[in-house]
């Protein structure tokens, strides 16, 4: 038996025997060519080629796991409709008389290493991926290699494999595929996410997975820990075995709870929300039993167009949304562009710091055609569901007022034409530290808050979330962050306003016990999340948990002392 230790990227537990999804071999030499049409004829055919196959396996991803993760499919076919890239690549041909294998490279190397040096921001270093991966399938039909079909698995198996592409996971058919294990990727990979929505168990980060494990090896993977062991003993296999009937077992008792109200043990009654971005998000968060949308990231309808979606385009999403959730409430973000979230069509200038520059409700602020247009749609929408509206990155009172006064003019007007609106309640997402601690006041002209924890925490701390190298100063539960959150839940109970949190801290579930404490009154989170947030909140005494929060907050101590703090007083009977 050997124990190795990676990263839990999907929660599960699997048991099966290796797959070694091993690399083809796609070296080549760098020729000298004579004939450059007939070269770039090649390099035309294997794009298109290439384009059609990623066509497929886009599909097939949209009918299996739905838009969001086959999103990841029309971005390679976008690289490779690149005509800036294309050029690049045939004017080498030309000009250094090179075989199109070696311009490819060349070219698609240089992108890489521009991401890869540009900022260690995860979000890029992921269009770094996305470029290895469609040049690896565009070299395969260069040079007539056939790349290895996961989809043609069709038995039990864990896959180890050195880094595994989007194209790869979606292939994957869950019925046997039943763990992944990995050499790269992190939580926020694409493959690592989709792995999550197929709900297979994986461990990523493990350094020397293929070459410490052979074809047939008996695998656990355990991707709740990060445990992988490989040929283990009979007694490890049987603890394996109970531990996952045990997680089976607590999932059948999870999805028992998606009808029933979240409630804490002395009655406390706060909403479990879902934060989503489409309407396949959307499905999930109502078989995941959501109470509302606390978040619906409105710039991945922008995102995903080739244009500024029109007025109708958004109207449509938006009365889905709400006409799906009833009269659970909906809490639709206006567009957050800017930051990790550009938009091509709208050529926006470089920025050295975009998360602090031209983002957010300033740019749309300062752009009020697009801002009209998605407000307009937006009240349109309100007459069918309960709908609210917030502005993120609101730093100012005056930004806030500037905003709702846009906000009344459109619904003047639409009231005027005799478009029938309904009630909707304005606020803003708090993420910038100037408007928490200014939340005393803002509970005067907004109808609530909602607590943005992801730039929230990043911006107190003076530490980018994305920045492996200072990740350590990424904690939520600091007890600045954890008095800064307490001061506004605080300042909105004591004006009668209510509090939200839609950050990945509000499914946290080391946080939850705290944020309970502190009467936060919606936990907004991943749908994935929401059942084991509503089971941990059936268990927790809100008294109890109003202590807890208030030593929370009064600690002078780091936050890893925090967290010991919080696990032994649960601890306690």
């Amino acid at each position: 038996m050997t124990k190795f230790k990676g990263i839990a990227a999907s929660d599960g537990i699997a048991i099966a025997s290796a797959f070694r999804l091993t690399e083809p071999d796609l070296s080549f030499n760098k020729k000298t060519i004579t004939n450059t049409d007939a070269e770039i004829e090649r390099l035309r055919h294997s794009i298109d080629v290439s384009k059609q196959e990623l066509r497929v396996i886009q599909q097939r991803t949209f009918k299996d796991l739905g838009r969001h993760e086959a999103e990841v499919f029309r971005a390679h076919i976008a690289i490779l409709s690149d005509p800036e890239l294309l050029k690049r690549i045939e004017t080498m041909i030309k000009t250094q008389h090179v075989n199109a294998e070696y311009a490819l490279k060349a070219v698609s190397d240089g992108y890489i290493q521009i991401f890869n040096s540009m900022t260690d921001n995860d979000y890029l270093k992921q269009r770094s991926t996305d470029i290895k991966d469609v040049t690896k399938r565009v070299l395969s039909h260069l040079l007539g290699v056939t790349l290895t079909d996961p989809a043609l698995i069709d038995h039990q198996v864990i896959v180890i494999a050195h880094d595994l592409t989007p194209s790869d996971t979606a292939q994957f058919v869950p019925n046997f595929v039943k763990g992944i294990v990995s050499d790269m990727g992190g939580r926020t990979s694409h493959s690592a996410i989709m792995s999550r929505t197929m709900e297979i168990p994986a461990v990523v980060g493990f350094q020397g997975s293929l070459s410490e494990i052979k074809d047939g090896d008996e695998v656990i993977v355990d991707g709740l820990t990060g445990n992988v062991i490989v040929n283990p003993t009979a007694d490890e296999r049987n603890v394996y075995l109970r531990k996952l009937h045990d997680y089976q077992q607590q999932n059948a008792h999870l999805t028992s709870l998606k009808n029933v109200a979240t409630a804490s043990s002395d009655g406390k009654h706060p909403i479990l929300a879902a934060n989503i971005g489409t309407l396949a998000d959307l499905q999930a968060a109502v078989d995941n039993g959501a109470e509302g949308i606390g978040l619906f990231r409105t710039e991945f309808i922008y995102m995903d167009a080739q244009q500024l979606p029109s007025e109708q385009a958004q109207f449509n999403i938006y009365k889905t949304v709400v006409k799906k959730m009833g009269s659970k409430p909906v809490i639709f973000r206006t567009a957050d562009i800017g930051g990790d979230k550009e938009l091509p069509y709208l050529h926006t200038p470089h920025e050295a710091n975009p998360f602090l520059g031209y983002r957010a409700i300033r740019m749309s602020l300062d752009q009020p055609g697009i801002f009209r247009t998605q407000l307009r749609a937006m009240i349109r929408a309100s007459a069918y569901g309960n709908l609210s509206i917030m502005f993120p990155m609101i730093a100012t009172i005056t930004e806030f007022e500037h905003a709702k006064q846009i906000y009344e003019d459109e619904r003047a007007k639409l009231i005027a034409a005799g478009v029938s609106v309904g009630r909707i309640r304005l606020g803003i997402m708090v993420e910038v530290p100037a408007a928490a601690l200014l939340a005393d006041q803002f509970v005067n002209v907004v109808d609530f808050m909602s607590i943005g924890t992801n730039d929230l925490i990043q911006y107190v701390m003076a530490a980018d979330r994305g920045n492996r190298r200072i990740s350590y100063l990424y904690q939520p539960y600091n007890p600045s962050v954890l008095r800064l959150i307490k001061s506004v839940i605080d300042a909105c109970h004591s004006s009668g306003k209510p509090a939200y949190m839609c950050g990945e801290m509000a499914g946290d579930q080391r946080a939850i016990p705290i944020l309970v404490g502190m009467g936060l009154d919606e936990f907004s989170m991943s749908a994935t999340s929401i059942l084991k947030s509503r089971a941990l909140i059936k268990q927790l005494d809100s008294r109890k948990m109003v202590t807890l929060a208030n030593k929370t907050v009064s600690l002078a101590s780091t936050s890893n002392q925090v967290l010991k703090y919080v696990h032994q007083a649960l601890a306690e009977p």
